[in-house]
């Protein structure tokens, strides 16, 4: 199963946007309370966009649809008329189609539709986008984000709190700091401001990569090999688990290359 981070976010963007962006939307099936599908029915998507996990469908009627797939959602294109277009399945919450595309939201974990200037309500807390084309990683962003007021909180947890920056999951919270040899646990005071640099610049450049060559580019090197040797140095991959129930999430980490006492090595 592919874990919907700030990658997956950017691609399902692209393709929806490339299907629907300029057409008119003549089919809206939004299977979730208190959500009218009236609102966007008969409306032109003018852009589709990602901002960290959150997904824009914006609209010519200054309507904006955003949708959140947590870790099982996914958005699904084909052919309108097709069998697969036909959205019958139990765990579909939104059906999006216009005369030559239909798009399926399976298991999706937030649906809202607000007026598109009040998309701040939905994201405005959200830390700044790491794959925005614009962002530069460097010790600013770090101690003005990354830091900012909460210096204790342990760098893995750090790095999954969207509200921090945005498109960050288990998996680039897990390579990136193997990739840079930092213990997951250390607290962010911790940790040298050029080592921070480096654990946020090596997470951005292994999401862009996966973006420009597709997701076969995931690597995966301790994510979800648990018990498996370390690609580096050969020690089982072990996993633990980041935040309070019920927002906890597994981080994987090599004992060995990223202990403690070795972490700046």
């Amino acid at each position: 199963m592919l874990v919907p981070e700030g990658d997956v976010l950017r691609l399902t963007a692209a393709r929806l946007h490339q299907a629907f962006a300029g057409s008119t939307l003549t089919r809206v099936d939004l299977r979730w309370p208190g959500v009218d599908d009236a609102t966007l029915l008969g409306a032109v998507v003018t852009e589709v966009v990602a901002y960290g996990k959150h997904l824009l469908v914006r609209t010519d009627h200054g309507w904006t649809l955003r949708t959140h797939l947590r870790m099982e959602g996914s958005w699904r294109v084909a052919r309108t008329g097709s069998a697969q277009a036909r959205g019958r399945s139990p765990y579909v919450r939104a059906v999006l189609g216009n005369d030559t595309w239909t798009a399926i939201g399976h298991r999706l974990g937030m649906l809202d539709v607000v007026r598109t200037r009040d998309e701040h309500v939905l994201i405005g807390h959200l830390g700044p986008d790491l794959l925005d084309d614009d962002l530069v990683v460097d010790v600013d962003l770090v101690r003005e984000h990354l830091l900012g007021d909460r210096p204790q909180t342990p760098v893995a947890e750090a790095l999954l709190d969207q509200t921090r920056v945005a498109g960050i999951g288990t998996l680039y919270a897990s390579d990136s700091l193997f990739v840079t040899r930092v213990h997951p646990w250390t607290p962010l005071a911790a940790i040298p401001e050029d080592r921070l640099v480096l654990v946020l610049a090596t997470a951005q450049d292994l999401m862009r990569r996966a973006v420009a060559e597709g997701l076969g580019a995931r690597k995966k090197l301790v994510h979800a090999r648990t018990g498996r040797p370390c690609v580096r140095c050969g020690t089982a991959i072990t996993v633990r688990q980041a935040r309070r129930p019920p927002y906890e999430r597994p981080i994987f980490f090599c004992p060995q290359c990223q202990s403690e006492q070795a972490r700046w090595a």
